[in-house]
């Protein structure tokens, strides 16, 4: 039973992983994971941080269009 729900629960952290790449929500999670793997002298940004950086790296390049 145990191995079920751990499965069930792995399967719905992936669904929501991908849902939130197809509307181009950045993954949090994946960004801690990174820094703490590949730049552990650095330090990690607050989820507020890191979205408004997301966003701002979104909407920056592009300027703003409507269509």
């Amino acid at each position: 039973m145990r191995g079920a729900v751990q499965r069930l629960r792995h399967g719905w952290r992936q669904a929501v992983r991908i849902a939130r790449q197809m509307i181009g929500v950045p993954d949090y999670d994946t960004y801690v994971s990174h820094m703490r793997r590949h730049h552990p002298e650095r330090a990690v940004m607050t989820y507020a941080e890191f979205f408004n950086n997301r966003l701002q790296a979104r909407y920056r390049a592009g300027g703003g269009r409507c269509c």
